[in-house]
């Protein structure tokens, strides 16, 4: 994907300046023609753009919470509605001063405006606070005149993807909760409890088992090289993070999280439902099929995902049917499948994928709800075989000492 400038005429012969994101510049004008736009001029500005995390600026710049975003495009959709012009509406939202930052990005709109730009454009010039979603909303909403149900949809999507991830993050929560305190419990037996039976053993002078001289060995690595542990568990952050920086390395994760056990379907449902819904709005506000899914990939915040999405996007320009390069995709189940060849036999696409969003959230927030019973099982079986490793390292020791003992 590349950014391209254009100029054009629109229908009452006004000349038009703007920034679009796209493939090729044969992409731009055939976009530019479906919104009534004569090009005259097209013209690429930068290469492939990098894609990255929403919602953080470059270079250790403050970020801008989602809870701002959603302010500040409800506050512009509640102006815009009652007349008032874009321009005293940013000035207004940036008086209003929702963040420190926001204010200051705002009132770099607005001077974007006052030299002659889209708002769409400005907000290009911040792609990490406005993703390619969210600026493609704006600008069908401008071309076509309906700029604040445009603010409207973004504000839908917004609460909706705040949700996700509050509803993600509070699955997430109690495994690592017990996760850590499984691991603690380790690092305490390691070097307080097996020293102890170590000393005992040793005065006996008897045989180990080998369960017995693997604890111990792990004990006396921990005691004696505690330094080294430390310094692994410290480094261990700064290594994953340099690991998932790269394409490889992040395309690896995202398909491994995906699968994991319980979450990793809670993971998946809340992508799909992320992908549906921003789809849905695509649709109804009029982006282009090749756009759309274009800026929908980005927006699934999935490498994985986003790679069968592009290639969904490269079927439906070949000319595949989109409930065929969906089926290719094997990214949805048999229901949602139906549910999307329905939408696309009767014209109503949007509204379906509207009510495969809703069918995601559904499942997400039930199998929220029930996520305690279904991982419980998964811990217990942890927690059950570090038991019966300990008591085999421990135990089986005393059990020979007793019998030799009684032997006596």
């Amino acid at each position: 994907m590349s950014i391209f400038s254009y100029q054009g005429r629109n229908q009452q012969g006004q000349l038009v300046n703007g920034q679009l994101e796209a493939d090729s510049e044969d992409a731009v004008a055939s976009h530019l023609i479906g919104t009534n736009i004569i090009p005259l001029e097209i013209n690429i500005q930068t290469d492939k753009l990098s894609f990255k995390k929403p919602l953080k600026l470059k270079r250790g710049k403050k970020k801008v919470a989602l809870f701002d975003l959603i302010f500040f495009s409800r506050q512009m959709y509640t102006l815009m509605r009652t007349g008032v012009p874009i321009r005293e509406a940013l000035q207004g939202l940036r008086e209003s001063r929702p963040s420190e930052h926001l204010a200051d990005i705002i009132g770099e709109l607005r001077d974007g405006l006052d030299s002659g730009e889209e708002l769409s454009t400005a907000m290009r010039h911040h792609p990490e606070v406005f993703t390619s979603l969210y600026i493609s909303i704006v600008e069908v909403g401008e071309t076509s005149g309906t700029l604040p149900e445009s603010f409207l949809k973004l504000v839908n999507y917004l609460e909706l993807e705040r949700e996700t991830r509050e509803r993600v993050k509070s699955a997430m929560r109690y495994p690592i909760m017990v996760i850590g305190a499984i691991a603690a419990a380790m690092l305490i037996i390691n070097i307080f409890v097996i020293p102890a039976f170590a000393s005992v053993f040793k005065q006996f002078g008897a045989d180990l088992p080998l369960p017995t001289q693997i604890l111990i060995a792990t004990s006396n690595f921990t005691v004696n090289y505690w330094y080294i542990v430390v310094a692994f568990f410290v480094a261990l952050p700064f290594v994953i993070h340099f690991y998932l920086a790269k394409e490889t390395g992040r395309l690896n994760w995202d398909r491994i999280k995906l699968r994991l056990p319980v979450i990793g379907g809670i993971l998946y449902r809340a992508t799909m439902g992320r992908f549906s819904l921003a789809m849905a709005i695509c649709v109804k506000s009029g982006v282009p099929w090749g756009q759309a899914m274009s800026v929908v990939s980005n927006a699934v915040d999935n490498t994985y995902v986003r790679g069968h999405v592009l290639k969904m996007r490269e079927d439906v320009e070949k000319g595949i049917t989109i409930t065929h390069a969906a089926t290719a995709s094997r990214l949805f189940p048999t229901i949602v499948l139906q549910m999307i060849r329905v939408g696309e036999q009767t014209g109503s696409l949007d509204t379906l994928l509207s009510e495969v969003a809703e069918y995601y959230e559904r499942e997400v927030e039930y199998q929220i709800k029930n996520l305690s019973a279904s991982i419980e099982p998964i811990l217990l079986t942890c927690v059950g075989v570090m038991v019966l490793i300990l008591a085999l390292g421990v135990f089986l020791p005393m059990w020979d000492l007793a019998g030799a003992a009684m032997g006596r």
